[in-house]
Formats: C-alpha cells, sequence, structure tokens
C-alpha cells in the first residue's frame, strides 16, 4: 500500500487517459503508464501520444516537473487567453531575429497564455501587410499549440477552436492596418538594450 501511495505523489496526479500539456510538443494524452529497466534502474515511465504529430513520448516520472509537463487549463485560463488575443498587439522594436526568439520561447514554454500572446501580437488582419515566411511560420504554430489546448478543454474540434480565436482577434480593440516599414506610430513599446 505504501509504495502504491509513493507512485501516485511522484506522478503529481497524472493518470491513464488524461490529456495535458507538453511544452515542447502540446497537448498529447497519456495512453500508458509502464515499468522499464534501464541500466538496471527500475524506471517508471509516461506514455504520452501525440495524435497529430503521430508521435509517442515515454517520459519518466521524475522528470515531470523539469520538462514543464502540466494538466491542461481550466476554462478560467482559456477565458484570460481568449481575453489576451483581443488586446492591443505589443511588438517591440528590436531585430526580428530577437523577437522570433521570444516568440518560440513563449510557444515552447507550455503557459496558454504566452502563447495567446504570441498569436495576438503575430496576427495580420486582411486589412495588414503580408507576414513575412518567418513570422507566418511562428504565428501558425502558437495557434496550432492554442487550438489544441482550447479543443482539449472545451471538448471541441480544432477547427471549433481555432474559429474561436479568430473571432476573438476580430473583436480586437487595437486593430488597425499596421505602419509601413520605418513608420513610428508613436506607440510603441521602449525596449531596453541588451
Amino acid at each position: 500500500m505504501a509504495t502504491t501511495m509513493k507512485k501516485t505523489s511522484q506522478r503529481q496526479g497524472f493518470k491513464t487517459g488524461e490529456f495535458i500539456v507538453y511544452p515542447a510538443h502540446g497537448v498529447g494524452q497519456i495512453t500508458a503508464i509502464e515499468e522499464q529497466n534501464v541500466a538496471g534502474y527500475a524506471l517508471e515511465l509516461l506514455v504520452i501520444n501525440f495524435e497529430q504529430d503521430k508521435m509517442t513520448l515515454r517520459v519518466p516520472v521524475a522528470k515531470i516537473a523539469s520538462v514543464g509537463m502540466r494538466k491542461l487549463a481550466d476554462p478560467a485560463a482559456v477565458k484570460k487567453a481568449l481575453e489576451t488575443v483581443r488586446g492591443r498587439p505589443r511588438v517591440k522594436r528590436t531585430m526580428w531575429s530577437r523577437r522570433a526568439q521570444e516568440y518560440e520561447a513563449k510557444i515552447n514554454s507550455g503557459d496558454l497564455i504566452s502563447i495567446s500572446e504570441v498569436v495576438r501580437d503575430l496576427f495580420r488582419s486582411d486589412t495588414q501587410p503580408e507576414q513575412s515566411y518567418s513570422e507566418r511560420q511562428l504565428y501558425e504554430a502558437a495557434l496550432d499549440r492554442m487550438s489544441r489546448e482550447i479543443a482539449a478543454v472545451q471538448k471541441c474540434s480544432d477547427t471549433e477552436a481555432i474559429r474561436q480565436i479568430e473571432q476573438n482577434l476580430a473583436k480586437s480593440a487595437g486593430r488597425k492596418p499596421a505602419a509601413a516599414p520605418g513608420e513610428d506610430d508613436g506607440e510603441t513599446e521602449q525596449t531596453e538594450a541588451a
């Protein structure tokens, strides 16, 4: 009985059949909990299936916290994420390579609010200039992560989740045509030199 209790606490409440968020890959489902012997040590592993990526990941129970794996967001967090995308885009006037790294870090953090900030900041309406290839790639990655988690929380399709996100993006109060490159709209965030 004591070992069962110990194993359950190590798993941090994760159980088979549950959907989780793994920061580097997004939403996955725990399909099994198995024990394997590796180099003479017995390791308890969570087997996580990422259906859309056609990928299976085995995570040692002892590494759950260090990899940042978490349970799905609650409905209140989803509501806050949808409110975030309605906010005014905050685009820093720094080099694109630095902003791209920051966006990538936010996407891979696995934090729903951080991901929704990337969606908000990189969204382009039909009236705005075309995105560069790398901007579009980051936007689509963030939109994909956000929609998968919302779909899992609300038990709806990814398409329905994307429609919900896009409806909220359209409601954004701060949306206006982007300034042409080199133009300053006077409302940029100040950034500190590194």
